[in-house]
């Protein structure tokens, strides 16, 4: 081996070396990148759709859903709720606590009945959820008057727990609940019977439980979940929720989702 071709042999390890190493570090940027993506920032707002496998006009209410979903800016939560069953159909996603979390909504906006598809925008409002222009026209309205997410949200993993952070309110609310709704992944479901008789769907975000993780009183404060549990969900959302004198839920003033590891 001459030393030419020894120097040479050198440069291209080193080279290869150089490479690698850049990788790793491209490769751990890309990871840190993709963990944090969707769980560092402030959102448009949050959607939270009330819906039925047997309601025939729900349907384009969960094709807009869906592309909602998909959208990184907004927090989107599908309540299947039970009421509608007896057309035929039992909807496989439903749950009691979803429909009662409808009515408690009923009950805040000081509704006489219940609705579906009914798209609940921030805790504050609610509109038809198959009218995508006021549901888009809501969540633009409110980010404008102040109505939005007000709260920073911030989520951090380790690997055995999920970190919320959630920030200082400086002069604006001072006290909520820090609510966890976890959520499937997406699933199609095949409809047997009912208004919707051989119709498929694929569903998103459709919630799957509900749980108070503890109260935020308008300072910085900081929460843990054991990753274990996030792990058998597809995934969940963290609101920041107000709660009235009365229990029932109030305007949403941050929130943050958290998707499956």
């Amino acid at each position: 081996m001459t030393p030419r071709r020894s120097l040479r042999l050198a440069v291209c390890a080193l080279a290869l070396a150089s490479n690698a190493l850049a990788g790793i570090v491209l490769a751990d940027e890309a990871n840190r990148s993709q963990t944090d993506k969707s769980l560092v920032g402030q959102p448009l707002g949050v959607v939270e759709l009330f819906t039925s496998q047997g309601c025939s006009s729900c349907l384009p209410a969960d094709a807009f859903f869906a592309e909602l979903a998909a959208k990184e800016n907004i927090v989107a939560l599908a309540y299947h709720v039970d009421y509608w069953d007896y057309l035929g159909w039992k909807d496989t996603l439903s749950r009691k606590e979803n429909t009662e979390r409808q009515y408690e909504y009923m009950r805040a906006f000081g509704s006489r009945s219940v609705y579906t598809p009914q798209a609940v925008i921030n805790g504050r409002s609610h509109v038809n959820g198959a009218r995508r222009e006021e549901v888009d026209g809501a969540l633009a309205r409110m980010k404008t008057s102040g109505e939005g997410m007000q709260v920073g949200i911030k989520v951090s993993r380790t690997s055995d727990r999920v970190i919320i952070d959630a920030g200082d309110a400086g002069s604006g609310p001072s006290d909520a609940h820090v609510v966890i709704v976890y959520f499937d992944p997406p699933q199609t479901i095949k409809i047997g019977k009912g208004e919707n008789t051989g119709r498929s769907m694929t569903y998103w975000n459709a919630v799957s439980g509900i749980q108070t993780a503890g109260m935020w009183h308008g300072k910085a404060h900081r929460y843990e979940l054991p990753m274990s549990v996030i792990a058998k969900k597809g995934g969940c959302a963290v609101l920041l929720q107000s709660v009235g004198k009365d229990g029932m839920p109030g305007p949403i003033l941050g929130a943050a989702l958290i998707h499956k590891p």
